[in-house]
């Protein structure tokens, strides 16, 4: 099992920016990547950002050049900071891993809400 605890949520302004932490534990080697995921008011799910174990990169098109993600291996930590925010990133943000073994999005967090006000 792997535990997922994010950080970092809160209330911003249009503009602003804020950092996401999310650190796991447990079965960290089972990890093959690690991701950020959102969910905005009254819609689906949605991809923002992963990071694999080698530091390869992807990011959804409505966050590239706002969002960098980055980790911390020492500290099995990612990391998501968020610039230049505006209204429509407001949305429950959830820090998720995939697995070597299944190769999909099998742990989750609680959830940190990011609100941005215009």
């Amino acid at each position: 099992q792997v535990r997922l605890v994010e950080s970092g949520g809160g209330l911003v302004q249009a503009g602003e920016s804020l950092r996401l932490s999310c650190t796991a534990s447990g079965r960290i080697y089972s990890i093959a990547a690690m991701g950020w995921y959102r969910q905005p008011p009254g819609k689906q799910r949605e991809f923002v950002a992963h990071i694999t174990t080698t530091g390869s990169t992807v990011y959804a098109d409505s966050v590239k050049d706002r969002f960098t993600i980055s980790r911390d291996n020492a500290k099995n930590t990612v990391n998501l900071e968020m610039n230049s925010l505006k209204p429509e990133d407001t949305a429950v943000y959830y820090c998720a891993a995939l697995t070597r073994d299944t190769r999909k999005w099998d742990y989750w967090g609680q959830g940190t809400q990011v609100t941005v006000s215009s």
